[in-house]
């Protein structure tokens, strides 16, 4: 084993240990019994480490390497950058939020989804139960010191919150907690597994939400940041933090303001886009206009849950039979549609995609959220699924896990603008491959775009330029199509997650460029499956090396 394969798997054992539950669903074993350290001190073994991995990958000299290799120390440069960063912005002491950026909802999402198939996930499964009295006193107890060091929650992000735990107390016999059940070829008893699952669930789990949700009650909430300071730029520090969360999300050293006015030219090209389909699709040519008949039109929004369910489906199975003229590599495995589970749905997105186990334990899910359906747009349902499932997430991801020949943290590091950039990009490939069914979906497409550029404008205006929560909801509302219910929800998000949503466009813009530079250099000679599978075909990579790697595909070719 080379220094450099040793490094990559110590750094992703670092990052199993941190994130075991992640490990569990992405079949990985070893971390089964484990929770999620969030004491200060479990940041301290955490930065220690990553102090350490650093050292030793800053020795290593990138000269006698091959370029596979040279790509993977790159990668694990850039995460070992990643893990320092989320240690450093001490996000964990403000964020508090009903979603799964948060932990306190994350932990309720994640765990439903393990999948029991051995005696050793079954008891870790327990164990875990047991210990989340423990996991949850850690959050509070950092809430505390973010308070006192004045890093503090937003209000209504805090109020949120507990309505989130409310309803999950509220309804015990929906606990998501209860979903995992043993298979058969776990071989332990499933009588003696849910008995003992109802007594830490009674005696343990809900009486540990009900003291953490006493103390968002009692401490939190009344010390929290109103909505007009939602921003990080309000914390001590934190024009620090975002900085690095920017720089961390989109792998490039973009300011703020390079980041605010692309997203500000972005919305303002859009309009010939809207003028141009919108007199197709609807009769009208104004830009204005069209936003306007798309966002108010209640015709235009789904009826039932059914419906919208049966259309993600049959639009996956379109793109998944076109998909062989586009990309010479395809996934192994097909993508799952299921709804957003009805507790964790009224603070969730619209969809997202859950990447399959490892270990074939569960396959890749497009989760479509059916909350509020009838405020929900029927136009972006076919340019969602193209993003999150196929050619999207679902064949960026999975494909990446297939990639047996490069070391697996290749094949497990997640870079949001590569990732999120991909899935972008797929929105407008889509179109090229004929995939959308009519005009109003294409429609649908140019407001995600208008979502993805204003997201560029928001997060730097919140967290930057000091925003209201109302400023930021308001220029959402002018400047996209966003149903109100996801206006609501998308705010909250990036309030929660500062730098994340820029770099959904920044990848795009990246891989358009690239595969904009190879078509000229390249010519008749430019082969779009090949180009895809350049792409896809390395793992997840930061956006100046995808550069590199574009670049010596177009010299060899």
């Amino acid at each position: 084993m080379t220094e450099l394969t040793a490094l990559s798997d110590d750094l992703l054992e670092a990052q199993w240990e941190a994130h075991p539950i992640w490990a569990t669903l992405m079949g990985i074993r070893g971390h089964d019994h484990e929770m999620p350290d969030y004491s200060e001190a479990g940041d301290e073994r955490r930065r220690a480490r990553m102090g350490g991995i650093a050292a030793r990958a800053a020795a290593l000299d990138p000269a006698g390497q091959d370029p596979q290799e040279r790509i993977t120390r790159a990668v694990l440069l850039r995460a070992i950058q990643d893990e320092r960063s989320d240690v450093e912005v001490r996000a964990v002491e403000y964020t508090v939020v009903d979603s799964f950026i948060a932990p306190v909802a994350q932990l309720l999402i994640r765990m439903s989804r393990i999948a029991l198939t051995d005696r050793a996930v079954v008891e870790g499964y327990l164990a875990r139960l047991a210990a989340i009295p423990a996991v949850l006193e850690a959050l509070a107890q950092r809430h505390r010191a973010g308070i006192i060091a004045g890093r503090l929650p937003v209000r209504s992000l805090v109020d949120d919150t507990v309505a989130f735990i409310d309803r999950y107390l509220a309804h015990p016999e929906r606990d998501p907690l209860r979903q995992p059940a043993p298979t058969p070829e776990s071989g332990v008893d499933v009588a003696g597994f849910d008995a003992e699952r109802e007594r830490l669930l009674a005696e343990r789990v809900h009486p540990a939400y009900a003291r953490y949700r006493e103390a968002l009650v009692g401490e939190v909430a009344p010390r929290s940041r109103p909505d007009d300071r939602p921003g990080l730029c309000w914390l001590p520090g934190g024009e620090e933090f975002y900085a690095a969360l920017c720089r961390r999300h989109t792998t490039t050293d973009r300011n703020t303001d390079d980041l605010h006015h692309t997203g500000l030219d972005l919305i303002a090209r859009l309009d010939r886009e809207y003028a141009e389909i919108g007199a197709r699709a609807l009769g009208e040519r104004d830009p204005a206009l069209v936003r306007r008949l798309l966002r108010e039109d209640p015709a235009l929004r789904w009826k039932d849950a059914d419906a919208l369910l049966a259309h993600a489906r049959s639009t996956i199975a379109r793109a998944e039979a076109a998909a062989p003229g586009w990309f010479g590599r395809l996934p192994s495995r097909g993508c799952q549609v299921r709804p957003v589970p009805d507790d964790e749905a009224p603070g969730a997105a619209g969809a997202y995609y859950m990447p399959p186990a490892l270990d074939g334990s569960r396959s890749g899910v497009y989760y479509a959220n059916t909350y509020g359906v009838g405020e929900r747009h029927r136009y972006v349902s076919e340019a969602t699924a193209f993003h999150e499932a196929v050619p999207g997430h679902h064949f960026q991801l999975t494909i990446a896990q297939e990639l047996t020949g490069l070391p697996l943290l290749r094949r497990m590091y997640q870079s949001t603008a590569y990732c999120e950039g991909w899935g972008l990009y797929t929105e407008r490939l889509a179109d090229e491959m004929g995939l959308y069914s009519d005009d109003l979906s294409r429609l649908g497409m140019l407001t995600l775009d208008s979502m993805r550029a204003a997201r560029l404008v928001v997060d730097t205006g919140l967290h930057a330029y000091g925003w209201s929560r109302e400023r930021a909801a308001a220029y959402l509302r002018e400047n996209t199509v966003m149903a109100e219910v996801d206006i609501e929800s998308e705010t909250d998000r990036y309030i929660a997650a500062p730098g994340q949503a820029p770099a959904y466009m920044v990848g795009r813009l990246e891989i358009q460029r690239l595969r904009t530079e190879a078509t000229a250099r390249l010519g008749d000679r430019f082969d779009i499956r090949a180009f895809h599978d350049t792409v896809l075909g390395n793992g997840a990579l930061p956006l100046d090396v995808l550069a590199d790697v574009v670049t010596s595909w177009v010299e060899a070719g």
